[in-house]
């Protein structure tokens, strides 16, 4: 009994002494203080568990009260159980990714909505050209809550909440389980040169998912996956999109709203400069047609668009009701508004013959949407292209094809 207890000793002691050694080794670049993980522990093999040593290093660096500082993952392979990074911290503080973070595989391993997850954090960097695998092909197979209410929750890669004054810079997200970049209420917050990447097939899986943010800009990203580009849901105000190449996956999508209570309204979006290559959709509005909230969508340019071989290049759907939720079609009527929506400069071509497909609620009809210079062709066999406007007010200046939308 005596021996075990000295042997516990002993191993207690190691580890004290590991974690003063290890704080004492983390070194001053460049004006900052760097918090190497290996010097908590972590080991890039691809096996051992690293979310101790990770939340170890973001506890010093988070409370170093000296400065600037960054937790630093290097090259390798660092296998990370499920994981949330929490503030506030003292001061400025990056999360430096130049190797491979790799997620479990077992969905009883998290237990949360985001495999990473950082919150209550104000200026905060996450780059370094690392990258986050999912390995969500595994579990893909199980993603069928459209039709399964019993369906497992899966894991989205990273997720930001209560975030403000931050970045999200180079890193790079592969086959996450559901969604990528998930964002609640964050505020000033930019994502730039991130590269995010699953099969067209892949279900659910989001590129970035934005509620109830404000001031977001996100630009220079290139997304292809089985979902949604970037899914912006309700609450969201002022968010700047640009230089996005979006594809395969659904396109840039606002909604759908109106399906539950107390949804906030959207206010000012921008998307330009971006081009959309074998998206089932380009730029989308959607909103429940069995709707329970009264909300408003207000704001909104896209400008400077192309579209490759896109299957719907412009779309309001009021009408949306997926999997026989509504008993028939035109039953139900919209109460989300939208209003004061600028469409410019739009070209490509279209996969669908109707590649204008504006079908606003009769209760609340769009209004003052404005359609400039659009230039949409259709290649099938099967007619040429068409244009389809319904219970929408607005105006249409300069060149309009396909050209039968009357607004």
């Amino acid at each position: 009994m005596t021996s075990k207890f000295q042997i516990l000793c002993v191993s207690s002691l190691f580890f004290f002494f590991l974690a003063v050694s290890s704080a004492q080794a983390n070194v001053f670049h460049g004006g900052e203080k760097v918090f190497d993980v290996r010097n908590y522990g972590a080991r890039g093999d691809g096996k051992r568990d690293n979310a101790f040593a990770f939340k170890k290093a973001w506890n010093d660096a988070c409370q170093w009260s000296g400065g600037r500082s960054t937790v630093y993952i290097p090259a390798g392979i660092f296998y990370l159980n499920q994981i949330t990074f929490t503030g506030p911290c003292k001061s400025y503080i990056a999360f430096t990714i130049t190797g491979t973070l790799l997620a479990p595989l077992s969905l009883s391993a998290i237990r949360q909505e985001e495999w990473i997850a950082f919150e209550y954090v104000d200026n905060l960097t996450v780059t370094g050209g690392g990258l986050l695998d999912g390995q969500g092909s595994y579990s893909w197979r199980l993603n069928d809550c459209n039709k399964n209410p019993n369906c497992p929750v899966l894991d989205m890669n990273i997720g930001f909440r209560f975030v403000r004054s931050s970045r999200i810079n180079g890193i790079r997200s592969l086959n996450s389980k559901m969604g990528h970049f998930n964002l609640f209420s964050v505020e000033n917050f930019n994502i730039t040169g991130v590269t995010i990447t699953a099969p067209g097939d892949s279900p659910n899986t989001d590129g970035i998912k934005i509620g109830r943010s404000k001031d977001m800009h996100i630009s220079n990203v290139t997304i292809g996956t089985g979902d949604d580009c970037i899914a912006i849901l309700d609450g969201n105000t002022n968010l700047e999109i640009s230089n996005v190449r979006c594809g395969p996956g659904h396109g840039i999508s606002v909604g759908s709203l109106g399906r539950n209570k107390d949804e906030k309204n959207v206010e000012g979006l921008t998307v330009r400069d971006s081009v959309f290559n074998g998206t089932n959709n380009g730029l989308r509005i959607k909103t429940w047609a069995k709707s329970v909230s009264q909300t408003l969508l207000s704001k909104f340019l896209y400008e400077n668009i192309q579209m490759i071989n896109v299957g719907n290049p412009i779309v309001i759907d009021q009408q949306y009701c997926p999997n026989g939720l509504c008993e028939s079609n035109g039953k139900y009527n919209s109460h989300v508004q939208i209003k004061d929506v600028k469409y410019n400069n739009i070209w490509g071509t279209s996969t669908t013959r109707a590649a204008l497909n504006i079908q606003c609620s009769k209760t609340f009809p769009c209004q003052d949407v404005k359609l400039s210079n659009i230039n949409l062709v259709y290649k099938g066999r099967d007619g040429l292209v068409t244009a389809l406007c319904e219970n929408v007010g607005g105006s249409v200046l300069g060149k309009i094809v396909p050209g039968d939308c009357r607004i």
